[in-house]
């Protein structure tokens, strides 16, 4: 190791979903939605002023914080935006987690969480889903630095009740808890309601999953004036100007279309729970998914065998090589045609 190298921030990376070059394939790795996002947004797109791209964006993104303030019914001030809820988070983890004590979130979970905290060297404890994939509420009634709880979990896409969540909350008065509702549009019930009521909690969305943005990068949290107010001091003092002209301005056109966001959540439903009894005919189980995935596994066919095979007929599905999930597979749920492409290529196969 050269000298300089002994000064390096040295860290495993998080690792996402694979995305291929080829074409004509049907892509059910990543939990993208598998429909455009709306017409309004493709109207902002044509008719964007390139003359504003020379200029620097506004660093409050207001024509978005407004919106969603709009949509929400919330406060500005207690609305926070960033790159994705991925660089929301992250914000996050920086600000909150400063404390001596371990923060808790689950062992099975959106796995950048543990790298966020290796990343900003915040000591953290997993704690184990229990047999059916569940979050153990009691584990997370003890002395802790702050909580981080998907909702619904991902890869489980199982989700936890508001009042099983509020009691965490409630037992964590010297701890920001913060929930990630990435996948909330899908299941149908938020945390949000409770921002009013909990000084300490900070929910967390994004535009990536139910409103076809992902390629745009648009995260945002409701919290507290407080907690919004100290996420903005670290923001402004990382990077002012994270969330460039046109995509405010994106995110702002997906809100003014609450039809079309309601009929492509209500679709996804549909095939989501379509594909679950076509799974459970083929010999699948899985958890009640509450998101736009299903976490799959086979009485007798191996999980990495089956994802190879599938790649190998050009459909993307995710697989874990990690303890306790490595006989799962991850299945996006894609329009109603890709399913059936999916579920005719596991007859075949089995």
């Amino acid at each position: 190791m050269t000298s300089w190298e002994e000064n390096v921030l040295k860290v495993v990376p998080y690792v996402p979903g694979e995305q291929p070059k080829e074409k004509d394939i049907i892509k059910l790795n990543t939990n993208e939605n598998p429909y455009p996002p709306s017409p309004k947004v493709e109207k902002v797109i044509k008719d964007f002023d390139v003359e504003v791209l020379r200029k620097y964006p506004d660093p409050e993104a207001l024509d978005l914080v407004r919106a969603l303030a709009k949509a929400y019914q919330m406060p500005e001030d207690q609305i926070f935006v960033g790159v994705g809820s991925d660089d929301v988070l992250a914000m996050s983890f920086l600000t909150f987690f400063h404390g001596e004590k371990p923060i808790l979130f689950p062992d099975i979970t959106y796995s950048f969480y543990d790298v966020w905290a290796n990343e900003f060297e915040i000591p953290f404890e997993t704690k184990p889903l229990n047999e059916n994939f569940e979050i153990v509420k009691e584990d997370y009634f003890g002395e802790n630095g702050g909580i981080v709880i998907p909702n619904p979990n991902a890869p489980t896409g199982l989700a936890c009740s508001v009042s099983q969540l509020e009691e965490i909350v409630k037992a964590n008065p010297s701890s920001v808890v913060i929930i990630d509702e990435a996948y909330g549009d899908f299941n149908g019930e938020s945390m949000l309601p409770l921002v009013e009521k909990y000084e300490n909690l900070l929910v967390v969305m994004t535009f990536s999953k139910s409103r076809s943005l992902a390629g745009s990068r648009i995260g945002f949290a409701f919290g507290s004036k407080k907690l919004i107010s100290y996420l903005k001091d670290v923001k402004y003092s990382f990077n002012s100007y994270t969330m460039d002209s046109l995509t405010i301005q994106i995110g702002k056109a997906s809100l003014e279309d609450e039809e079309y966001f309601t009929n492509c959540v209500e679709k996804i439903v549909e095939t989501r729970e379509w594909t679950k009894e076509k799974l459970l005919e083929l010999g699948f189980s899985f958890p009640a998914s509450k998101t736009n995935f299903i976490f799959a596994t086979h009485k007798s066919a191996k999980a990495e065998d089956i994802f190879e095979y599938l790649k190998s007929k050009k459909i993307f599905v995710r697989y874990f090589k990690k303890p306790r999930i490595d006989n799962y597979l991850r299945i996006s749920i894609g329009t109603k045609e890709e399913m059936e492409a999916l579920i005719k290529e596991l007859k075949a196969y089995l």
